[in-house]
């Protein structure tokens, strides 16, 4: 998909499911495979802007963007009670996410976060002017040779 803009819902305790039909468009339905419990999952996505979402308590990730998804932004949102939080890049393996850009501005990553605020693999990530506050093990990190351009975030552990 591309061109989509996810603005203003909440996802808190988001569980795996069995298959089912989802909808990818306003005239299709496409079968789909067993979730995982990611609250946003994008799946080779372009230009996506998610904004002023609130997510806690997945039972995967709060927010996925694997597979090659590029032109992301995810901007105004606040993040709880989760270990695996934002992860950017489906694998070390997985080359073809060199070509992501993404970039995370102005959230809250709040109470009861661990990790992944986010983890970045392969491509370019702006994480700018967001706000950390009591996460457990680490806020920002990267595998896979990613550039990481962190600017104006406040951290308080």
């Amino acid at each position: 998909v591309s061109h989509i803009i996810i603005h203003g819902i909440h996802v808190h305790d988001c569980r795996p499911a069995g298959n089912a039909m989802v909808r990818d468009s306003p005239t299709h339905y496409g079968w789909r495979t067993i979730s995982d419990g990611d609250g946003i999952s994008i799946f080779g996505g372009s230009d996506v802007w998610v904004d002023h979402v609130s997510l806690s308590n997945c039972a995967d990730g709060l927010i996925d963007a694997i597979m090659g998804s590029t032109g992301i932004t995810i901007s105004n949102s606040h993040f709880t009670h989760h270990d695996k939080a934002i992860l950017l890049g489906a694998s070390d393996s997985y080359t073809p996410d060199v070509k992501m850009r993404v970039t995370i501005a102005y959230n809250h990553f709040g109470k009861g976060l661990v990790q992944r605020m986010p983890r970045c693999r392969h491509g370019y990530f702006h994480v700018v002017n967001n706000d950390y506050t009591h996460w457990e093990m680490y806020a920002i990190g990267g595998s896979a040779n990613p550039t990481i351009n962190s600017q104006g975030n406040r951290f308080s552990a």
